[in-house]
């Protein structure tokens, strides 16, 4: 395959990956680690270190559109980083003892909870009961934009959702994903953050949270410039679109889809990790 076929490929799926990822809040990563190992043959940690930067411009590309459109809650989102960030530099540095097939496996299995999740029904999360306290100290609260105007919601169980974030930063770090199935799940069924404040905050978070890792996947020379950079502006692309197709978007269908495409990818990463062909 020419250069520029390789190049020209790589960036049509990158953008596929940014649409859905910002779609759905789960981050392009999940889908572009397999699609560089899988159809590219990339070794998977430098198809990682492309991952990190993409979910970097993912992150940059849909939470200033979201922000605008008021859906992104920023107190919650800059909170819990606390706990990603450690968690994403603690995946990162375990990732150079982990072997590739090991890897692999643990991507396949966070896939498979990945299709899970995007298929999921969600209960509303807009709730009439007393806001947490540790929420009200830290004036959590907030109102998202819907047919209906204005709905205002309360953040509830800030401890656990702070615990499961810690993990999610884990993963991201070791596996060079956003994690956001962690995230909306954290913040949706955890916190009870209504879905699509869930989902616009967890894209504004993935990029920080990859950030702190990806230095690290840089530093042992797993960001390769010219596998990154067409990853970077085909997801870039793929997320700004997405972003605008949200507010009125009908995901139903869309989270279906995505969820047979991504549990294909899952058991194709487990196989292959089995099998040692990564």
């Amino acid at each position: 395959m020419h250069t520029l076929e390789f190049t020209v490929l790589i960036a049509a799926g990158s953008f596929l990956a940014g649409l859905l990822g910002a779609l759905t809040g789960l981050g392009g990563g999940v889908v572009i680690v397999p699609l560089l190992t899988i159809a590219f043959g990339v070794e998977i940690r430098y198809a990682i270190g492309a991952s990190l930067v993409s979910v970097i411009a993912t992150s940059s590309g849909a939470a200033a559109a979201y922000l605008k459109e008021g859906y992104s809650n920023i107190r919650v989102g800059m909170f819990l980083e606390l706990a990603t960030t450690v968690g994403a530099m603690c995946g990162a540095f375990l990732a150079a003892s982990v072997s590739t097939s090991a890897i692999a496996i643990i991507f396949g299995i966070v896939l498979l909870y990945s299709a899970y999740m995007s298929i999921k029904h969600h209960e509303p999360g807009v709730t009439g009961e007393a806001p947490d306290r540790i929420a009200t100290f830290l004036k959590m609260d907030g109102s998202y934009p819907s047919a209906e105007g204005q709905l205002a919601y309360h953040v509830r169980r800030v401890p656990l959702g702070f615990g499961l974030m810690y993990g999610a930063g884990i993963l991201s770090g070791l596996l060079g994903i956003g994690s956001g199935a962690v995230k909306v799940l954290a913040m949706d069924q955890a916190m009870l953050i209504p879905f699509k404040v869930s989902t616009t905050t967890s894209n504004f978070m993935i990029g920080v949270t990859a950030a702190a890792s990806a230095g690290i996947y840089l530093h042992r020379g797993y960001v390769a410039p010219e596998l990154a950079m067409p990853v970077m502006l085909g997801v870039l692309a793929g997320s700004l679109v997405g972003a605008r197709i949200l507010p009125r978007a009908r995901v139903k269908t869309l989270r279906i889809v995505f969820a047979i495409v991504i549990a294909a990818l899952a058991f194709e990463m487990i196989l292959k990790g089995l099998k040692g062909g990564i």
